[in-house]
């Protein structure tokens, strides 16, 4: 094929990717989702379409700068960056326009900026060092052995069996293990070498010639080469000033000693048209375990197992006897906040306070534990000595779009393994994961182990059950999916588009005909999200106080999307507890006690108290329009306080009584209102039943009182702490009481929040 028939070829499709975007061509829908699959695969199976398809994606990225679509933005920007790690042959112009054009978006707001800086951090480095990209997501991906990149990845594929069908997991898990039975390390070592080689040395690389002689190559052999690319590629970035030449001069000497000198002189000097066509390089899957979900305590066991093998750590029943090298149980590792006595000015300080003291005086020993105001940083003893195969590499790593994705949260202990936690389900699956989320973190403030090690992001798949005709059932439990699709157009366009795929996959009879390689459209689109969708969303979790009996501690749990509250027929007993209304006229539901505080747009604290009969209440803690998708509940946590921040859609159904001439008649009508905390009471002889992110497994009945409030961060209240490391000198710190941090769950999109 001709290049002018090449570029229109690629024109079409990636017009047909903006059309689909655009929403201006309703017969695409049944499509819609293919065609940047079907787009990348063009270029997989052709790599030489790799540099028209990064100047035709340029082409449209600077036409729609210039129009101001910013809708479009976003969504080639990941496709052009996807290209670019996978392509060998770019030309360092071509790198360079699109370095730039990443920088010019820097004066837009987010997301487009958080998403151009992430992209021009990678595109500085593959400038100037072609195949990093590529080199570091193998090697992570596929955890292969390296001193100088020794970063690991795991996707955990988490799939409820009580909410998704057995054909479905039984698909999904032929499709994952089929395209990993070929991933084998010596595979993906020559792959890291070959692109490496080719990307260096352009058309000067005889690429056939290459992979028959890494095919031909013993284990030990292959694993020298390997090596010897990788500390070339990795010197080379983490040069302050790396040189272009420099690295091509490098790889050239081990190219040398693969073909010898002969060979490579020839590919070098005369380019050998004879050849044959470019080989493709395959971008593997990344390793992805698949996990049916039935105990609560199975995400933390399978991340505390991907930290530890399992040859390294013996699981007892609770964990708890589970700790990371250096870090002991009885090491309070949570920040301690002190209240300053002194007035702060200088004047004020003691006489002789600006003296300083001796090296071996007790001042110096105390000089640790006192400040003059503020807050006291965490102090870390001295005496806990950190393994050395805990500090990562001078270097970038893969960046995620969390601000602690990547660094150091402890000293001299980087963040080497990152888990990649996927979900396949509904709302109710979501529920699931925030409960494991919440466990999680509560974990953590008493054993502070996977934090300072693991980098820990969370993805999201809608898979719903097939239900013929479509019912509105269909819809309600696919809300937060609905709400992310709104909030980010690629995601709605990738990612929600997949379960009818899915279920397709399902009813498909297995193929027995292992000759014939089949492109496995699922597994494509998942490894596209888990690599490309690092910009999260962040929502709030809400924990919720349930009486059954008001003398008696509450029950607690926590809710992510909806909490649904129904009257019961049932009585309370003569002797209940809950006083009884004298004159309240029967009819439907009940009378309730409403107390909440009302969500105002100056953020003042308005307490309003009132008694209903209503025959239900419905807690929402999503946005129900598009005017909300940049509500206050989804904003970074950095951001300010609690009650600011959060807001909770209550639809209460409320009993009207009218009178006439046939008599008293009773009807109902739905009141709306927003808060952050409510406490709703029954005042007569009704029972509550309250059911969690629709989920049956979550109903908790004969409720006479309930609270809701946002959950907070479990290291975020104040606390007395010791520090057992100050030898003699223990004491017992009172913290000052702090206005609790929300807990917000993060789940992982392309851009996070489009306004």
């Amino acid at each position: 094929m001709e290049s002018s028939d090449v570029e229109l070829d690629l024109q079409r499709s990636v017009q047909a990717v903006l059309r689909e975007l655009s929403a201006q061509a309703p017969a695409l829908q049944s499509n819609q989702g293919m065609w940047r699959w079907s787009l990348h695969k063009k270029v997989e199976r052709d790599p030489a379409k790799s540099p028209a398809l990064v100047r035709i994606l340029l082409r449209e990225l600077e036409k729609a700068e210039s129009e101001d679509l910013r809708h479009v933005i976003i969504p080639l920007l990941h496709t052009l960056m996807y290209v670019l790690t996978k392509a060998t042959g770019i030309t360092e112009e071509l790198y360079r326009r699109t370095y730039t054009f990443c920088t010019r978006l820097l004066t837009l707001p987010a997301p487009y900026c958080t998403v151009a800086l992430d992209c021009a951090i990678r595109l500085k480095t593959e400038t100037a060092v072609p195949g990093t990209l590529y080199q570091r997501l193998v090697i992570a991906e596929q955890n292969l052995t390296s001193e100088l990149y020794p970063y690991q990845e795991r996707v955990f594929l988490f799939v409820d069996p009580e909410l998704v069908s057995p054909s479905v997991c039984s698909a999904l898990l032929l499709e994952i293990e089929a395209a990993q039975v070929q991933q084998t390390p010596e595979a993906c070592m020559r792959h890291v070498v070959s692109h490496a080689l080719q990307a260096a040395l352009g058309d000067a690389c005889h690429a056939s010639a290459l992979q028959r002689k890494l095919k031909a190559s013993p284990r030990g052999a292959l694993e020298r080469y390997f090596h010897a690319v990788v500390a070339a590629v990795e010197q080379m970035a983490s040069d302050p000033s790396p040189s272009r030449e420099g690295h091509q001069e490098r790889l050239e000497e081990i190219y040398c000693s693969l073909l010898g000198p002969a060979a490579a002189a020839r590919g070098r000097y005369c380019g050998d048209p004879l050849q044959d066509p470019q080989p493709s390089i395959p971008l593997p899957s990344p390793h992805i375990t698949f996990h049916l979900w039935t105990d609560e305590e199975q995400l933390w066991k399978e991340l505390v197992l991907f930290l530890r093998p399992r040859s390294q750590v013996r699981l007892s029943a609770d964990l708890e006897a589970l700790d990371l090298q250096g870090l002991w149980p009885d090491r309070e590792l949570a920040r301690a906040s002190m209240l300053s006595t002194d007035s702060g000015i200088e004047r004020d300080l003691p006489s002789g306070a600006d003296e300083p003291p001796g090296p071996d005086s007790p001042e110096t020993e105390r000089a640790g534990l006192q400040r003059k105001g503020g807050i006291r940083k965490r102090v870390w003893p001295p005496d806990v000595a950190m393994p050395a195969c805990w500090a990562g590499p001078q270097g970038l790593h893969r960046r995620t779009g969390v601000p602690g994705g990547v660094g150091e949260l402890v000293p001299g202990v980087s963040r080497l393994h990152t888990a990649r936690v996927l979900v396949l389900g509904d709302d109710r699956m979501l529920g699931r994961l925030a409960q494991a989320y919440h466990c999680l973190r509560k974990r953590e403030t008493q054993k502070f182990c996977l934090t300072p090690r693991l980098s820990l992001q969370l993805y999201y798949i809608p898979v719903l059950a097939p239900e013929k005709p479509a019912s509105c059932r269909h819809s309600e439990l696919r809300e937060l999916a609905t709400f992310l699709g709104r909030a980010d157009p690629w995601y709605e366009s990738t990612v929600n588009t997949l379960c009818p795929a899915i279920h397709k996959l399902a009813e498909m009879p297995p193929s027995l005909d292992t000759s014939r390689k089949v492109d496995p459209f699922i597994l494509d689109v998942i490894t596209y999200y888990v690599r490309m969708g690092t910009q999260p969303i962040y929502f709030q979790i809400y924990t919720v106080k349930i009486f059954r009996d008001l003398s008696q501690d509450p029950a607690e749990d926590i809710f992510l999307t909806e909490l649904n509250v129904k009257i019961q027929d049932s009585k309370l007993p003569k002797d209940g507890f809950s006083p009884r209304r004298r004159g309240v006229a029967e009819g439907p539901g009940a009378e309730l006690s409403i107390c909440y505080q009302k969500a105002l747009l100056s953020h003042r604290a308005q307490e309003v108290t009132s008694s209903v009969r209503a025959t239900g209440l419905v807690l929402k803690a999503l946005p129900a329009s598009d005017t909300e998708v940049s509500g206050p509940t989804h904003t970074p946590p950095s951001a300010a306080p609690v009650t600011d921040h959060t807001c909770l859609n209550v639809s209460v159904t409320e009993v009207v009584k009218s009178s006439n001439l046939a008599g008293r008649s009773f009807s109902t009508v739905t009141n709306t209102f927003r808060t952050a905390t409510i406490q709703i009471q029954s005042q007569d002889q009704r029972l509550l039943t309250l059911l969690l992110d629709k989920d049956g497994r979550r109903m908790f009945r004969d409720v006479v009182r309930f609270e809701v409030a946002p959950c907070p961060e479990p290291c975020s209240g104040a606390r007395k702490t010791k520090a057992p490391w100050l030898g003699s000198h223990q004491l017992e710190v009172e913290g000052t009481k702090a206005k609790p941090k929300p807990l917000l769950m993060p789940i992982n999109t392309f851009s996070g929040i489009v306004q």
